[in-house]
């Protein structure tokens, strides 16, 4: 059974698509929420590198472009997996509940 205390919901699980990001705010933070091969993840939504809004990307497989200046990062985990990008993306366990993508916004992390 899964413990959903502290889950808060971003956004419905029916607006994400595969290959289409979806920028989410909570708390005046933002986020972006991702859909691969039928799972979700959750990334900030601001670029480590620049001013780029990763919701606004291209999606490749597991990797996000940013539209900025197109260095990538690996959705799963966040790592940067392109040049110019060295810093990795914070990153939020995903649940979808009652049809909701959810995080605790207490448990974001980066990659190592």
């Amino acid at each position: 059974m899964t413990d959903e205390a502290g889950l808060e919901a971003l956004c419905d699980a029916s607006d994400v698509e595969e290959d289409t990001p979806v920028r989410a705010e909570l708390r005046g933070e933002a986020y972006a929420v991702f859909l691969v091969e039928g799972r979700f993840y959750v990334t900030q939504d601001l670029c480590t590198h620049g001013p780029g809004s990763l919701s606004e990307g291209f999606v490749e497989g597991s990797e996000i472009e940013c539209p900025f200046h197109q260095g990538k990062f690996d959705i799963r985990t966040g790592a940067p997996a392109a040049a110019p990008c060295t810093e990795p993306l914070r990153t939020w366990p995903a649940q979808v509940v009652d049809g909701k993508v959810c995080i605790d916004p207490a448990k974001g992390r980066r990659a190592a």
